[in-house]
């Protein structure tokens, strides 16, 4: 079928008109394209003020991308800030660390990661902490590889609709136009991704999963199989559990609705050295506080506003407290218990005594585990590793577990911060902003007893994905049949996606040839309840999986190897929407920012932390009478809405 005619039966069906079907493909061009938009709320009001007359003080809480985004918006307007970071640096997700390995030291970091075009306030972000462009190469290509069908290689798609669609369709293998028009509600469901509409959508698809959506719609198998499936998993949600309606507006953002086309780029150095240390520098530059190894406790109010924080840090520590029995205690080895306000705490014995240590992992936060074999402890998430006494030998962390008070009160073992129940540092300010991710944000609520039931509700609901593992390999024998650098993947119990770092990334571009190898990394985006297996069955599933992709790699030696397993993304299951707290709280001067806060703005992932940072930012400068930050957006509805 001509591409004309398509246009025509496609614009009828949406009910566009014949009129615009005459025009064709020009009209499509012309008239139905994306483009992008500022935020509404950011261009109202007449302040004029650039800057405070005044300083007042901010204390913002996580060090990840809402955090920075929000600390140098502020910073720059003459507020006194201070950036409040348990880990012992920046970054969030995008953080990194050294590994010793073979003899050298390597940067590592959480994953893969992308930066799309349509990152309008991120690129700004990394725009102003002069981040050369030489830092990122464009890939090259979307490769999709299935465990049983043929390859396919999605290339960069012109930016203009309708040939951004028709080019998705001409590269695939699997697709074609006749499929798509023999199945009339199969089409209906696939343009319905055109039509987002943020309340419309989440009014109307927020209670069903995207399976659900694509099986009811009868979306073309082929389509779903090729396209949404595979794309969909890149949210760190499973498609059976990812809520339709976030569906909806993920592609929107990054597709449908996108003026930039499905281009992205990666960075040639680890993001820990290519942005993270670039935008710390900047934050100092202007005059930010950084508190890193220092976690928020509990927020404090008085008469309706926020007056402080308390913070925990290596000079101060504010209360802790379990009381147990200690029969639940065991010979050997230690047991894990969690406090009334969520502090992991494990508790071993000592001869006739008792002692115990705080269960967050120094590097991140993370709740640490037993680990049988060594006797010590261990935290998956960054592949940290304590011996008995607390002290770190392996991984990220470089700080010991701290030590707590363990003691028999009549029948009870009272487990207590040394010294007793303390009080932490207090830090007073006039705004706040939590920037934390979901288990630190629900955490310090919690926590903090603020005596709003509703909001705190709102908080406690929010979930986390299913935990992802990282599978970073170090082996003897070059890749040769790759041909991208990134790879989504399609099919496998673990495997969602394979980085080639040897091949785009120093240093380990430089050690492949030096020593004839590779470096891979495996992604399991969501790893499913059914899935769940110790590490060691995990990792040699995923190499099973790598070899069958690439058959070269069979018979590789793992001279090196590094694996993490995580669970720190945002979940957005069905019904989920309803219950999420937006940016704004019900404390005149706290405010929430990050991937998960409820937003009517069409952004994701990265774009969305760095957004709602800003936006928090515009809601404080409101209150004080100054120029608001415009925030760029892709359009805010899909074009058939």
């Amino acid at each position: 079928m001509e591409r004309r005619e398509f246009i025509k039966k496609l614009l009828q069906r949406t009910g566009i008109g014949a009129s615009v079907a005459i025009a064709g493909t020009a009209g499509l061009v012309g008239y139905y394209q994306p483009r992008k938009e500022f935020y509404a709320d950011a261009a109202e009001g007449a302040e004029v003020k650039e800057r405070l007359d005044v300083s007042k003080k901010v204390v913002i809480i996580g060090g990840g991308l809402a955090g920075i985004s929000a600390s140098r918006e502020l910073s720059r307007r003459g507020f006194d800030v201070t950036l409040v970071e348990s880990s012992d640096a920046l970054g969030g997700k995008l953080t990194g660390w050294d590994l010793d390995a073979l003899g050298e030291r390597f940067p590592v970091e959480h994953g893969f990661h992308g930066f799309f075009d349509q990152y309008y306030n991120l690129n700004e972000l990394f725009a102003d902490a002069d981040i050369s462009q030489e830092l990122f190469m464009q890939s090259p290509g979307y490769p999709v590889i299935f465990k049983n069908s043929p390859e396919e290689i999605f290339g960069q798609t012109p930016k203009l609709f309708p040939l951004n669609v028709f080019s998705i369709i001409g590269q695939s293998r699997r697709l074609d136009l006749i499929s798509f028009l023999k199945n009339s509600k199969g089409l209906l469901s696939t343009i319905e991704l055109f039509r987002y509409d943020y309340k419309k959508s989440f009014q109307k698809y927020d209670s069903i999963d995207f399976m659900t959506f694509c099986r009811n719609g009868e979306t073309l198998p082929a389509f779903v199989d090729t396209v949404l499936h595979p794309f969909s998993d890149a949210t760190m949600n499973r498609m059976e559990v990812l809520s339709a309606a976030e569906a909806l507006r993920y592609f929107h953002f990054y597709f449908m609705g996108s003026p930039e086309g499905l281009a992205f780029k990666i960075t040639n150095r680890d993001c820990m050295t290519a942005l993270i240390d670039p935008l710390e520098a900047r934050l100092k530059k202007l005059g930010v506080k950084l508190r890193k190894g220092s976690t928020a406790r509990s927020i404090k109010v008085e008469g309706g506003k926020v007056t402080g924080i308390v913070v925990d840090s290596p000079e101060h520590g504010s209360a802790l407290f379990l009381s147990l029995d200690p029969a639940v205690v065991p010979q050997e080895g230690f047991a894990a218990f969690v406090t009334d306000t969520g502090v992991p705490v494990m508790v071993g014995r000592k001869g006739s005594g008792f002692f115990a240590y705080d269960g967050r992992c120094t590097h991140m936060g993370c709740p640490v585990s037993p680990d049988v074999l060594s006797g010590g402890f261990y935290c998956p998430c960054h592949a940290g590793r304590y011996d008995a006494s607390g002290i770190p030998v392996s991984g990220p962390p470089k700080a010991s577990l701290a030590t707590l008070a363990a003691a028999l009160e009549g029948d009870k073992l009272v487990v207590s911060r040394e010294g007793g129940v303390g009080g932490g540092e207090f830090l007073s300010c006039d705004y706040c902003i939590v920037a934390s991710n979901v288990r630190g944000t629900r955490e310090l609520v919690k926590a903090s007893q603020l005596s709003q039931p509703e909001f705190e509700s709102k908080v406690a609901s929010l979930g986390e994905a299913d935990p992802y593992a990282v599978y970073r390999l170090w082996i003897d024998r070059p890749l040769d049949s790759v041909e991208f650098p990134f790879y989504t993947v399609s099919g496998y119990t673990y495997t969602d996606s394979i980085s080639l770092y040897s091949h785009f990334q120093e240093p380990f571009i430089s050690w492949a040839k030096k020593h004839g190898g590779a470096v891979v990394e495996l992604h399991a985006y969501a790893i499913a309840p059914k899935d769940i297996r110790p590490e060691e069955e995990i990792k040699a599933t995923m190499l099973q999986e790598l070899h069958a992709m690439f058959p070269e790699t069979i018979g590789a030696k793992v001279l090196q190897e590094l694996f993490m397993l995580q669970s720190n993304f945002s979940r957005w299951a069905p019904g989920d929407h309803a219950r999420r707290p937006g940016i704004e709280t019900p404390f005149s001067n706290l405010f929430l920012a990050g991937d998960w806060v409820k937003v009517d703005a069409p952004v994701f992932l990265m774009e969305a932390a760095v957004f709602t940072g800003r936006m928090a930012s515009n809601l404080i400068f409101r209150q004080e009478s100054l120029k608001l930050v415009p925030l760029p957006i892709v359009p805010m509805t899909g074009l058939f809405a």
